[in-house]
């Protein structure tokens, strides 16, 4: 088992806290999780997708509306051309599996009109939010799942890009919405991936009620390792957390034609009333 000290120095650049809970695999898993942007053309062992599907389905899932799907692409040209959606990422194209993660309110459409019910409420944002956390926590679950067999990952915001674009690759219905994409396969081991460094949990976790001021000390402080953790890694990314982030929400197109989503979504069949 993988050192849980040096695990949390990893994620944190530095020992965060002492706990006395026991530790164990599942803990080993999820704080190693790197993303993965470079993979072998290793094929996955047969049943590997179901697998990861069932890990999925065994996540939490609103009042069991269960308001996801995913579309599991292996074809190598439909994989080139959502990778071309997607800010032609080379990962999406060498991955043996992409996975496509939707808000599916279809379903429940064609079941409420095979029994002759209506289904007005499916028009509302409230129903588009929950099809997206469902589509979200299925997601991570299968992630997990793939990394424990010893599989890599990476998410892929991307694909909302041109959502359009990728509902007529993938023949989605009205009302059905790629959420984002997720390559699985096996990690290239001639490329090394870190375990990045996330905020300290002054800035992400609230006792009682929030406090936004507080946060500056924990970001300053971030900012100070993710720059040494950039620069370990030869990462051509300038400056710090702060200034990357307020960069990406600068302007509209920092938004890389997301800005457009709103309208999108309506165009998919999504009323958002």
């Amino acid at each position: 088992m993988t050192n849980p000290i040096e695990l949390l120095r990893s994620r944190y650049g530095e020992i965060p806290f002492n706990s006395e809970i026991e530790w164990n695999d599942s803990l080993t898993s999820l704080l190693s999780h790197r993303s993965i942007r470079a993979y072998l053309s290793d094929p996955l062992p047969p049943g590997t997708l179901e697998l990861l599907v069932a890990a999925a389905q065994s996540a939490s899932t609103s009042s069991n509306l269960q308001t996801w799907s995913v579309v599991a692409v292996e074809s190598q040209e439909r994989k080139d051309e959502l990778s071309k959606l997607a800010g032609n990422q080379a990962h999406i194209r060498q991955a043996p599996l992409f996975l496509v993660w939707l808000a599916d309110l279809a379903r429940l459409a064609y079941v409420a009109d095979s029994r002759g019910i209506s289904h007005d409420g499916l028009e509302y944002l409230e129903m588009f939010v929950m099809a997206t956390v469902d589509a979200t926590l299925a997601a991570q679950n299968a992630t997990i799942a793939a990394e424990s067999l010893g599989l890599g990952t990476v998410y892929i915001g991307g694909i909302r890009n041109r959502p359009e674009e990728v509902a007529a690759i993938l023949n989605l219905p009205s009302s059905v919405y790629a959420v984002f994409g997720l390559c699985v396969g096996y990690p290239n081991p001639e490329v090394n991936a870190a375990i990045k460094p996330r905020l300290p949990q002054s800035a992400v976790l609230h006792r009682e009620t929030y406090k936004l001021t507080e946060q500056d000390e924990a970001i300053a402080h971030y900012n100070n390792i993710i720059k040494e953790f950039y620069t370990e890694q030869k990462m051509n990314i300038p400056g710090d957390w702060s200034e990357h982030s307020a960069g990406r929400i600068a302007t509209v197109e920092s938004l890389r034609g997301r800005d457009r989503l709103r309208q999108v979504l309506n165009n998919l069949g999504f009323k958002l009333l």
